[in-house]
């Protein structure tokens, strides 16, 4: 399944860092009745992620939640203590976006959206995008692999799409 308007997200086990021990999360339960916007991106730490594609939804979460966004989730296939460490750092996780981990990269490549980079160490990382989700249906699918992917799976242009 590659995401597109209209699809209906699979359920995936994504992990979440808080307190405690890491802890698991159904992406689906997460979706059930409400309105979220999922992106997704390479890798934490990663210069154009750290730089651009996190701060986009940093700078629009709060208008985003005027439009009736629930929560906001960022995934990227690392394990989850890097990120929360990286949601801290940031400030993504005091901006209220919720940072979850696809460790095996088993929700990115059910979705269409794994690509690999070998000299770089990128296996099984996440190309990016981001969707808007209701009910669990994407209503919204900003993604491409061009080198203007940060602009299109933004922030910005899904608070514009919605």
């Amino acid at each position: 399944m590659t995401i597109s308007v209209g699809s209906v997200l699979p359920d995936a086990m994504l992990s979440i860092k808080g307190d405690g021990e890491p802890e698991q999360v159904s992406l689906s339960a997460k979706l059930k009745g409400r309105n979220v916007v999922i992106f997704g991106l390479p890798g934490a730490f990663t210069s154009t992620c750290t730089a651009a594609h996190v701060p986009s939804f940093m700078r629009t979460r709060e208008k985003l939640a005027a439009k009736g966004v629930d929560e906001v989730i960022c995934v990227s296939v690392n394990d989850p203590f890097v990120m929360q460490a990286w949601g801290v750092s940031t400030g993504a996780t005091a901006a209220g976006i919720t940072m979850l981990a696809d460790s095996d990269a088993s929700f990115t490549k059910a979705i269409g959206m794994a690509f690999s980079v070998p000299p770089i160490g990128f296996f099984d990382r996440s190309k990016r995008y981001a969707i808007y989700v209701v009910d669990g249906v994407i209503k919204v699918s900003h993604h491409t692999s061009g080198a203007d992917a940060c602009e299109i799976a933004g922030g910005e242009a899904m608070l514009a799409a919605i």
